[in-house]
């Protein structure tokens, strides 16, 4: 037998509920909603006040210091002189010899450096046996000191008794003047960059490798793709924001070389060899705060040409990476 009662009662229900005035919200509501909100931007402002603190501020200032004068031995900061650093900095032929030096030990140490860790990192990724040794293995020269390995690298490419020189006289070649000669030396402090940074970066690259879905190259498998198809066209292709990454890391650090060119001078009276055939840009930053002339307004202004050109050239390699990962997923 059908009742007649739920349509009035609906009715009721629905009545009382419109009519009725919103719940007030309490302060626990309002606590819970503030959190939700602004504990995210509590979290990380300690990193960004601590970067402006030691981080921004110094930047700043030297900015500021770069357009007056300060003598060598002067108490204070003299008057102003406008773009004169600047052009003292861009017209100082070592400026120039230091800015060919660092593109040249860019190219020798980044591109390679970058092939070969994404090679080791596709190696690492397979079933070896010893895997996790293997892939702690790989990090063992970037635990060791930076002027640690310059020396020992040093010691290798010593002009006269370096173990290669001993080498190349047992075979009977003629010996490689390592610090004299400009591409040699851009060759062996290279060298000790890839040494020291290329199985951090493999590791990297090995974690982006080891987060793509086993599932793809099982379908990968299925098609009759190789080993050699699948990396190119389904490990890279996964991994290009890291790639993006790890390309945009390398290029800051290899435009911001100092130790290993700076201990593989024997005689560090030159600073950079004795015609700066080595001499990078912050080993000129860092000469040009030691002279006698307006030191640190020039190496405050050598500095933020270095930074300008690092921004520069990070930005032109984010927007060519982006520009190919476009065009391969067309």
């Amino acid at each position: 037998m059908p009742t007649t009662t739920s349509a009035p009662v609906e009715n009721a229900t629905t009545a009382t509920s419109a009519g009725a005035s919103p719940r007030r919200q309490t302060w626990r509501d309002r606590l819970s909603r503030w959190d939700l909100k602004l504990s995210p931007y509590l979290y990380i402002a300690p990193f960004f006040l601590v970067f402006a603190i030691i981080g921004l501020y110094p930047m700043l200032y030297t900015g500021y210091l770069s357009f007056f004068s300060w003598p060598a031995y002067g108490s204070e900061v003299g008057p102003w002189v406008g773009w004169d650093n600047y052009a003292h900095v861009l017209g100082d032929s070592v400026f120039r010899k230091a800015f060919w030096n660092t593109m040249g030990i860019f190219l020798l140490s980044s591109v390679p450096q970058i092939i070969v860790a994404t090679i080791l990192a596709a190696l690492l990724d397979t079933r070896l046996r010893g895997r996790t040794l293997w892939r702690m293995s790989i990090l063992l020269p970037f635990v060791v000191a930076p002027a640690a390995s310059a020396m020992i690298f040093g010691a290798i490419f010593a002009d006269g008794t370096g173990l290669i020189n001993q080498t190349l006289d047992g075979f009977g070649l003629s010996k490689v003047p390592w610090h004299a000669d400009r591409f040699a030396s851009w060759t062996a402090i290279a060298t000790m960059v890839n040494w020291r940074w290329t199985g951090y970066n493999a590791l990297i690259i090995l974690a982006a490798m080891q987060a793509i879905p086993r599932d793809l190259y099982e379908a990968a498998d299925i098609d009759g793709a190789s080993k050699v198809k699948q990396f190119f066209h389904v490990t890279l292709p996964s991994i290009r924001p890291t790639m993006i990454f790890v390309i945009v890391t390398s290029t800051i650090g290899g435009l911001q070389i100092f130790t290993e060119p700076r201990i593989f001078d024997t005689n560090l009276r030159f600073q950079g060899g004795s015609d700066f055939q080595y001499t990078t840009l912050t080993m000129y930053v860092f000469n040009t705060a030691q002279t006698t002339t307006n030191p640190y307004p020039r190496a405050a202004a050598a500095a933020w040409v270095l930074f300008l050109i690092i921004v520069g050239i990070a930005l032109i390699n984010f927007l060519v990476t982006r520009a190919v990962q476009r065009r391969s997923l067309r």
